[in-house]
């Protein structure tokens, strides 16, 4: 049965070829354009449904915000670190055996607090004895001043030698020099004594104690007896760039220096103070220079060492144009915005960011206020084509992500 059906098909093909053969050139070549129409044609209809034609795509759906023109503060940020206004490292001015401490550590200590007590008892013995060795010479002097009066007499009276007069003038005032010596040697003791009690010399805040009450101590030891840290008030310390020293120089003559803490707590204002120190000098290591400000930090919110985020105010952009941060491209040739016409086509526009405050731009360029710029969906977009705007919001509208 499919060996005939074969034949047959064969046969059939054979006298088709016979009958192509038998048409003339210009019949056989209009044949085949008929045929190849015809394959063309089942092609495209395969291929695109029976409509010969593929449909345009729709507009990408891309989310707006808007330019607007307002006054913006170039603000400069950095990384800060609080400084103690004060440091003292509390050392013994005598030897001796510590007695006691009469502080906690980490308390707040005014100047004058007594702080350590050193035993007195040595400098105690010493000061009488330099009392008493200062009795002794004063009335030693006393008698040497009335042999000095009567060999003058004396002398005057011929009754006395001159030798015998200079002799008793030398006794006196080399006691009157010993007198004042031990003067001098009972303030010293009276000043030992008074080292036996170690007190604040400043407002601060006490560290650990270094060296434990039953130590004998030495002068100037290899240790301190205890850090004393000045909280109130605090420096805060701070580098910026050498670019904006201009901008730093007319501030600061102007006493319109100012610097703001970000602690990041919530409901809480943020910390303001002037820019009281600007260095001499710039960085060259860093091209930095350092600015300092004085918190009075009357909650001790700060503490020395602690980093801080600091924002100062350089300068003020008068009318600039603003348009929400995410509306900024980058692109091979520079930043660039797409800006949305009233008849739905997107335009790119190549802009300079002059400020990013992190949620705007302030940008130059061909930006106008009023202008609807795309925040979302640019990577579908195709300059000069129409767009479809789903959400309109205004300055400073969130992107969704949705590129």
């Amino acid at each position: 049965m499919n060996f005939r059906f074969a034949d047959d098909f064969e046969a059939r093909a054979r006298e088709l070829r016979q009958a192509f053969g038998r048409l003339s050139a210009r019949t056989r070549l209009i044949v085949v354009v008929l045929a190849a129409a015809a394959v063309l044609g089942l092609l495209a209809y395969l291929l695109f449904g029976g409509s010969g034609a593929r449909k345009a795509p729709p507009p990408p759906p891309v989310i707006v915000g808007t330019a607007a023109r307002r006054n913006v503060t170039v603000v400069e940020r950095t990384i800060g670190t609080v400084v103690a206004n004060s440091v003292v490292q509390v050392t013994a001015r005598i030897s001796g055996q510590l007695m006691s401490a009469s502080f906690k550590e980490g308390q707040i200590v005014h100047t004058g607090d007594l702080l350590f007590q050193i035993d007195p008892k040595p400098f105690q013995a010493a000061l009488e004895q330099a009392r008493a060795q200062l009795a002794k010479d004063s009335a030693q002097l006393f008698s040497a001043e009335n042999d000095q009066k009567r060999y003058d007499a004396l002398f005057v009276q011929h009754a006395a030698s001159t030798q015998q007069r200079d002799q008793a003038d030398a006794t006196a005032k080399g006691l009157v020099a010993t007198v004042a010596s031990d003067r001098a040697a009972l303030d010293v003791a009276e000043l030992n004594l008074g080292y036996t009690q170690i007190r604040s010399p400043i407002d601060g805040k006490t560290g650990p104690i270094l060296i434990q009450p039953g130590n004998l101590i030495a002068v100037n030891g290899a240790s301190p007896l205890v850090v004393l840290t000045q909280i109130q008030p605090v420096k805060v310390s701070f580098s910026l760039p050498q670019s904006d020293l201009p901008q730093i120089q007319e501030r600061a003559s102007a006493h319109d220096l100012s610097v703001f803490l970000d602690l990041h707590e919530a409901n809480e204002a943020r910390l303001t103070a002037p820019v009281d120190f600007v260095d001499n000098e710039v960085n060259a290591q860093t091209g930095t220079i350092e600015l300092r400000a004085t918190f009075d930090n009357g909650d001790q919110r700060l503490v020395p060492g602690q980093l801080v985020d600091v924002a100062v105010s350089l300068k003020t952009l008068k009318n600039a144009t603003v348009v929400p941060r995410e509306a900024v491209n980058d692109g091979p040739n520079g930043r660039y915005v797409f800006v949305v016409a009233p008849t739905g086509e997107a335009a790119m526009r190549p802009v300079n960011v002059l400020f990013d405050d992190g949620t705007g731009m302030a940008v130059s360029g061909r930006v106008k206020p009023g202008d609807k710029v795309i925040i979302d969906g640019q990577l579908r977009v195709v300059p000069g084509a129409r767009v479809a705007v789903v959400q309109a919001g205004g300055k400073g509208a969130k992107s969704k992500n949705s590129q």
